[in-house]
């Protein structure tokens, strides 16, 4: 009898200091899963440096202790800015590897590619890289956007363009999906706001490469500003073609072309002059988040044959309040935690706009849109940024 009860004994204290399986998708005792798609080919392939901004990042998280013991581990693919590939991606990475958020990922429609499919699991997916109504209109329990509304940039563009700097005339070139229709959509109304019609509404497609029809059909409108909400290679292009044409209206754009020694290096210096609201601050600037991040992660972390840049600290901007919320959700994290603590993020700053989100109202779609701030730049002849106006707060 004895001797079976120091069994009895000893199986209860096995029991007791076995390590205890974590049963969260996508977290053990030492990892935790994050995915992200980012198109390091094809169309928007200019974009796809948010992708490895955004693992750089984690790289420094990891390295300065990671979140409460657990490393993050990252696992980004390249989708090629074509939204079937986006969902094949996350559908076998959430089913196969199991990931417990999503953090950022390049463009609308890829996005809302997988948007429902993700809400459905009730995965977090927070900082998509677009600024789509989309995320939030409805808002999503599980979906936090962070980075400005593509319809806020429109209207503050619009505005600065009437109000600051005297045009009457205002074309708009978009891209032909959801990404260009909100830029557009915000223009409308902004112009309708200070009793204004677009004058040229110029449709471009993804498979456009000869952009002198489109051109031409904003030069015949006698536009002496035109707002681009293109990709980047399509934004060039335009410009270029203008340029050679003869047309030198005002040149705007968004946040998504405001990388401008980039620009000004594909474009061969045409993108001097061009004006573009902004998301976060300049990475040549002295703010000491940025100068952090630039010694500390792209230094460090980043290939050698990466470059600092818009694009890149993007990639940190987006994520910034993810980390935060998971160190805040403590050492026994959960989804159910994480949505609460991001829920809780109110009158966060890090290097790009105030962040600010509440507990999940249907009816509320500022309840899952964090961000409501952009400023504007113009790009110098050397690559480099003017900033034209401080951070402008729009509904």
């Amino acid at each position: 009898m004895k001797k079976k009860m120091m069994i009895l004994g000893c199986m209860i204290l096995m029991l007791f200091s076995a390590p205890i399986a974590w049963t969260e998708e996508g977290v053990t005792d030492t990892e935790i899963h994050i995915g992200q798609w980012g198109p390091q080919t094809g169309p928007a392939a200019a974009w796809g440096s948010v992708a490895r901004g955004t693992g750089d990042y984690f790289k420094w998280i990891n390295a300065t202790g990671g979140i409460h013991g657990r490393k993050i581990v990252y696992h980004m693919f390249d989708d090629g800015y074509n939204p079937a590939k986006t969902k094949a991606g996350v559908k076998e990475l959430q089913e196969g590897t199991g990931i417990f958020a999503w953090a950022s990922g390049v463009g609308t429609s890829p996005g809302l590619a997988v948007k429902d499919y993700l809400m459905e699991r009730k995965v977090p997916w927070v900082g998509p890289a677009a600024g789509s109504l989309h995320w939030v209109s409805p808002p999503e329990k599980h979906l936090f956007a962070v980075y400005p509304l593509y319809y806020n940039e429109a209207r503050a563009l619009v505005r600065y363009a009437v109000e600051d700097m005297g045009k009457k005339r205002v074309a708009v070139a978009y891209l032909n999906d959801e990404y260009g229709k909100n830029g557009l959509r915000g223009a409308i109304e902004e112009l309708e706001a200070h009793g204004m019609e677009v004058v040229a509404q110029v449709p471009v497609e993804q498979t456009d490469s000869d952009v002198k029809p489109h051109v031409m059909q904003l030069r015949k409108s006698d536009a002496d500003m035109v707002l681009l909400w293109t990709t980047v290679s399509h934004a060039v292009r335009i410009v270029g073609t203008a340029k050679a044409m003869n047309f030198t209206p005002q040149f705007m754009s968004t946040s998504t072309c405001s990388d401008f020694p980039l620009m000004n290096h594909i474009s061969k210096g045409l993108w001097e002059g061009v004006i573009c609201a902004t998301f976060g601050e300049l990475p040549d600037s002295d703010h000491p988040g940025m100068q952090q991040y630039k010694k500390e992660v792209f230094d460090q972390f980043a290939s050698k044959d990466e470059r600092w840049g818009m694009f890149y600290a993007a990639g940190i901007i987006f994520i910034e309040p993810m980390i935060e919320a998971l160190k805040n959700a403590g050492p026994d994290l959960t989804r159910e935690k994480f949505v609460t603590e991001m829920e809780k993020l109110t009158g966060f700053k890090g290097v790009g706009p105030e962040v600010n989100f509440k507990p999940f109202d249907p009816n509320d779609m500022y309840s899952r849109q964090g961000t409501r701030q952009t400023f504007l730049v113009q790009c110098l002849a050397d690559g480099k940024a003017e900033k034209l106006t401080d951070w402008i707060t729009l509904d």
